[in-house]
């Protein structure tokens, strides 16, 4: 079987159709280039001159930003190294008062310790004076006792027995001085 091509009108080579399709060409791209090409052309300049400020002013924007963000850095480094200043500074000022707390506690303590001491020793040699008193006035009663009367062995015990039972009573009834502490 024979294999028959259809030919057609659009394959078909005609110059004078390429002419007129040529000379059409021509004048539309003439056309196109007055009209069209020009302002096509400026607003597609304006628009690259826009992109590149644009791009020109982010590449500073970011410069800016880089810059500004170097310096908080620097700055909150510097700000902390301040506060870790400032925090050593205190805990010294701290110590340093609670040592001069500790040195005046003790100092304090230590005053109180020798007031009480030298309070203790005067109560002491009152009380020491207090018995001296009542023991010479007991004495001096029972000489006067005894020589006032001869006295047997027993009368002289019974008689200590008493003087020293009335020197307990007034002792317990006499007031005592509270220690001041």
């Amino acid at each position: 079987m024979p294999i028959v091509l259809a030919v057609s009108d659009l394959v078909a080579v005609r110059p004078g159709l390429i002419f007129w399709t040529l000379v059409t060409f021509v004048l539309v791209a003439l056309l196109l280039r007055r009209v069209a090409w020009g302002p096509i052309l400026k607003v597609v300049d304006e628009r690259e001159k826009t992109i590149a400020a644009s791009i020109e002013s982010a590449k500073r924007e970011r410069a800016e930003a880089e810059r500004l963000l170097a310096e908080q850095k620097e700055a909150i480094q510097k700000a902390r190294a301040e506060a870790a200043d400032m925090m050593r500074r205190n805990a010294e000022d701290v110590e340093k008062l609670r040592n001069d707390l500790v040195s005046k506690a003790r100092a304090e303590a230590e005053k109180q310790k020798h007031d009480a001491l030298r309070e203790i020793e005067a109560e002491r040699s009152r009380a020491v004076n207090d018995v001296k008193k009542v023991a010479a006035d007991l004495a001096i009663q029972i000489t006067e006792k005894l020589l006032n009367k001869q006295l047997d062995e027993k009368t002289q015990k019974d008689l200590a027995n008493q003087y020293l039972a009335e020197v307990s009573r007034s002792a317990a009834s006499a007031p005592r001085p509270e220690p001041k502490v």
